[in-house]
């Protein structure tokens, strides 16, 4: 299991690191509002990991939960997340982009889980990233892995609805009237 779940964490940071390479958006079909969003993210998630990396061996903060059931809880959410995250970025196709940007063929997607939220891959990275923080096995090591990573992602969030909402106009509009965010029927 301990194997699996080190292939896990290992993925993890590659796959996102090869959406930073291969998924930006092209300046001469889309319009790009990142507006340094990206790059809060990625000091928030280094912040973060550099937090959990540095806590996680203070014996007091451990979670006090046997490795059996940590173990694959941890790989459960890092999967579960993974498989989210993947479900929204393919839902979206050509749309997907890792910085904020505006095609000049823009449109409202709302199928799949965008039915049901509005940022289904941020659901699935937070997914992945409170796993990466029970592998950890150290509470100060996941609140310290996710304070930064969140306050980052909330700030993408924002500038990326700014974006679509003055792109799409009132379409955008009611669809974020019908949607949540990140969790249906909560946030």
């Amino acid at each position: 299991m301990r194997t699996v779940l080190w292939i896990a964490v290992i993925l993890f940071p590659i796959s996102e690191i090869s959406l930073t390479i291969f998924k930006r958006a092209n300046k001469r079909m889309a319009r790009v509002e990142d507006r340094g969003s990206m790059r809060a993210l990625w000091l928030g998630i280094g912040l973060g990991v550099g937090l959990a990396v540095a806590c996680q061996w203070l014996p007091a903060a451990r979670i006090r939960v046997s490795n059996r059931i940590l173990d694959p809880l941890a790989l459960a959410l890092i999967l579960a997340g993974f498989a989210i995250r993947w479900t929204a970025i393919l839902a979206l196709g050509k749309l997907f982009t890792v910085d904020v940007a505006i095609r000049q063929d823009h449109a409202l997607v709302e199928t799949g889980l965008y039915r049901y939220v509005r940022h289904p891959a941020y659901l699935g990275s937070s997914l992945s990233f409170i796993g990466l923080g029970v592998f950890f096995g150290n509470w100060l090591s996941l609140v310290g892995l996710l304070v930064p990573i969140a306050l980052a992602m909330s700030n993408r969030i924002v500038k990326e609805e700014k974006a679509l909402l003055q792109a799409l106009g009132p379409p955008y509009e009611a669809y974020c009237a019908r949607t949540k965010r990140l969790i249906p029927g909560l946030f």
